[in-house]
């Protein structure tokens, strides 16, 4: 998720189990407190994902005449999103690998009093967790670059939906990570992530005139080598698409998030409350133009069943 990262998992932990201290859902029995956060409604790093999703959840409200959707954020962390949307009314699962970050999941729904459904586990455990389609709404927010496999993580994630439902989708910019490196006086290195770029697109553009299909690389920072937890792969806005579309999903609306907000030195925003609120407004109108996608940090796309 945006600004909420995994943190590491200790070892040992059983998949698929619910972590101790969450709060139970069915009884409401809340057995942990600690600070919570709520959406900063002002922040320009999450508008422009929260404005989709407000967008997405009242449209599916209206589809499925249910004001309590199921929604399940795929790799959650700390529930920076699964906190807010469990205050909304909706039941709301959060899985990850780390339970400490279920931890501060639950730490954060027990200090507003709401339920959440915490466990420890991978996006391959999705439809073993929640069901064949058992979800309204799937949350996969920085998770594709971490995963062993991006498609077969998105099969997944068509499997739990719901039909009519919908997938959520954030993803690191490839060409984005080339322009921040420039930007700090790393040449080298973002020449070196240039290169994976071209590379990616050659190789599925061979594949697609073999077989007519399109093909996802998402190459590690590393361009050529091996992808690794200090690696995370990066992508082009068509690998993201193509993932969603390889899953049996029709792709929706896609934005580019944090087209500015990571490029603009925070003193120029940080002392005018004016300043704050320009930047707010022209992050959310540089996210819907396709010609400033490929500039943000990362792709929020969504997908449909």
């Amino acid at each position: 998720m945006v600004g909420d990262r995994r943190d590491g998992g200790t070892q040992g932990a059983r998949y698929g189990q619910v972590s101790q201290g969450a709060l139970d859902a069915r009884d409401g029995r809340a057995v942990q407190a600690g600070p919570a956060r709520r959406w900063k409604e002002d922040d320009p790093r999450t508008a422009v994902v929260r404005d989709a999703l407000r967008t997405v959840i009242t449209g599916l409200v209206a589809e499925t005449g249910r004001a309590q959707l199921d929604i399940v954020d795929a790799g959650g962390g700390t529930g920076g999103f699964a906190v807010p949307l469990a205050s909304l009314g909706h039941t709301v699962t959060v899985i990850d690998p780390s339970p400490d970050s279920l931890a501060a999941a639950q730490r954060r729904a027990a200090e507003i009093a709401v339920p959440l459904r915490a466990i420890q586990g991978d996006v391959a455990d999705l439809p073993g967790v929640v069901g064949e389609q058992g979800a309204d709404l799937i949350l996969c927010h920085s998770v594709l670059e971490y995963v062993d496999a991006p498609a077969a993580a998105m099969a997944a994630i068509a499997r739990v939906l719901r039909p009519g439902g919908a997938v959520s989708v954030l993803a690191a910019s490839a060409v984005a990570a080339v322009v921040h490196r420039a930007l700090a006086g790393r040449f080298d290195e973002a020449r070196r992530l240039l290169g994976g770029i071209a590379a990616g697109l050659a190789a599925r553009d061979g594949l697609a005139a073999r077989d007519g299909s399109a093909v996802a690389t998402g190459l590690p920072d590393g361009a050529g080598g091996e992808r690794s937890a200090a690696t995370p792969r990066r992508f082009t806005l068509a690998e993201v698409t193509g993932l969603i579309e390889a899953a049996g999903l029709r792709p929706g609306a896609a934005h580019g998030v944090r087209v500015f907000a990571d490029l603009v030195p925070g003193i120029f925003a940080d002392g005018d409350p004016g300043a704050a609120d320009a930047l707010l407004a022209l992050e959310r109108a540089a996210s819907a133009h396709p010609a400033f996608h490929d500039l943000a940090t990362q792709f929020h796309v969504l997908g449909y069943r």
